[in-house]
Formats: structure tokens, C-alpha cells, sequence
């Protein structure tokens, strides 16, 4: 597996945040969203089991259930 390349995190709570990184396993890339968590006061970040791989093929409708969730919640 590749090296993955975090491009963003999002505080969820105290103790957890989401992970937006470029990933690739068996030589497929992807965008990898998933929850870490820690337990020494952000030190370390673990990954859970809690997360979704989006395919470069699906980016455009992400981005564009994105868009619509943003003009609906505005």
C-alpha cells in the first residue's frame, strides 16, 4: 500500500476528528474519509473502522451532493 496523504481534518470532537486523505491500496486510488480518534490529548491519531472510500470515479457526485446539502442548509 501506498503512503496515504492527509489534505484535511475536521475536528468532530474533543477526542475525534475526520481524515480527507489520498490513499491506494492494490494500486487503485481513492479519497479516504475517515474518523481518528485519540487518547493522549491529539498526540497520536488512530484510525476507526468508521469511514467511506469515495473512487476518483464517484468525485463529481460527491461534489455535487455537497453543493446541493450546502444551498439547502444555508
Amino acid at each position: 500500500m501506498s503512503e496515504k496523504k492527509v489534505i484535511a481534518t475536521i475536528p468532530r470532537t474533543a477526542t475525534e476528528e475526520i481524515q480527507v486523505q489520498l490513499s491506494e491500496y492494490k494500486g487503485k486510488k481513492f479519497l479516504d474519509l475517515r474518523i481518528f480518534y485519540t487518547t493522549d490529548a491529539g498526540a497520536t491519531w488512530l484510525p476507526t473502522k468508521k469511514g467511506v472510500a469515495i473512487y476518483p470515479e464517484h468525485l463529481e457526485e460527491l461534489k455535487e451532493a455537497i453543493e446541493l446539502a450546502q444551498k439547502e442548509l444555508e
